[in-house]
């Protein structure tokens, strides 16, 4: 689907897009006049319309209404990525669950034997290279997250010098005691750099939990990083909470001979299982890529959407999870959601 290379195009470059979709309501959820164009977009402009300072603010798709149209504009971020350095113990299930998460992976040391696409199989980026030359060159910015896992003192110090030498991220926090941590900071503080900078570095890292096994300490450590990504820490302009899923975004660029629908969640209200952006395709076979939430609220729409397949057609679908269907089904939603259902052409 070409909006969608232009979209994965942007990703790719890191920059912000957005993506306007436009129709006029018919009958029982029938549209016409469909039409969709994509754009890239500074969050901190000042010329945004009331719609698009909507969508930034809040992070998410925002639906307007203009010269009897209805508006979707759904944001697109560059994908969010969390930076490990070190490939120890630690390093492996917190790649995996960050992977799992929806970070793009990339995983830094300096020995072959901890840093390899056989060790780290979940990470995008798997690069064996000296932490103060590896770090430049991966242009750190607001938007990246970097967890310190190094073995020692020496390679905290290269790592940390590294960071604040360049573009801070939006989260950098150190593994290690408090008594290692601080001979860090003070080593770094007393060459010159900013205590105010180093104040901002997460250490103890992650949670207190009582964490004590690898796998428990890596979820202490992502619970504080998604922490950051959702509750603050940057700019909310500058912030994603859409709940796309990347990697339906991914397949809609690479793969266009292929007949399917795709399902968007363009508003939500009240416990919803999935929330606006989120995405999935249907094939005609009925196989699955992505989710709005399962159960009744994907039920509801799958035989639409599958039926509508091949006949360059669009609808908007009203999904009601407050009555008798979602008690029926056990599900403990209560809100309601609207999503765009699209036949997605073949090339």
């Amino acid at each position: 689907m070409k909006i969608y290379q232009e979209i994965q195009n942007h990703l790719e470059a890191k920059k912000t897009s957005v993506l306007y979709s436009e129709w006029r309501a018919a009958e029982e959820g029938e549209i016409s006049d469909f039409c969709q164009t994509v754009k890239v977009l500074d969050p901190s402009a000042e010329d945004l319309t009331e719609l698009e300072q909507a969508m930034f603010q809040e992070g998410k798709p925002a639906v307007g209404f203009q010269e009897g149209k209805h508006i979707l504009a759904e944001p697109f971020y560059p994908e969010d990525r969390l930076i490990v350095l070190g490939g120890g113990h630690v390093a492996l299930p917190l790649v995996e669950f960050a992977a799992k998460t929806g970070f793009s992976v990339t995983v830094v040391d300096d020995r072959l034997s901890f840093c390899n696409s056989g060790r780290f199989p979940w990470a995008a980026v798997t690069l064996c290279d000296s932490f103060a030359h590896a770090i430049p060159s991966l242009d750190i910015t607001e938007n990246d997250y970097v967890c310190i896992l190094t073995r020692g003192h020496r390679f905290d110090a290269e790592c940390l010098r590294a960071i604040l030498s360049g573009k801070e991220p939006g989260y950098f926090g150190m593994i290690g005691s408090r008594r290692r941590v601080g001979i860090v900071k003070e080593q770094l503080a007393e060459e010159g750099f900013s205590r105010e900078a180093l104040s901002r570095l997460h250490s103890p890292i992650g949670l207190d939990i009582g964490g004590i096994t690898p796998q428990e300490i890596a979820i202490s450590i992502l619970a504080e990083v998604i922490a950051a990504k959702r509750k603050g820490l940057k700019s909310r302009s500058l912030r994603s909470q859409s709940d796309l899923d990347y990697r339906v975004v991914r397949r809609l660029a690479e793969e266009t001979d292929v007949p399917k629908a795709v399902i968007t969640v363009i508003s939500s209200k009240g416990s919803v299982p999935r929330g606006a952006g989120a995405k999935m395709i249907v094939y005609p076979d009925g196989t699955l890529l992505g989710s709005i939430g399962g159960g009744c609220s994907e039920a509801a729409v799958l035989t639409i959407a599958r039926r509508m397949i091949g006949t360059g057609t669009e609808r908007v679908s009203h999904i009601d999870l407050t009555g008798e269907a979602a008690e029926d089904e056990g599900m403990v939603c209560g809100g309601i959601m609207d999503v765009l259902i699209q036949d997605v052409p073949t090339l």
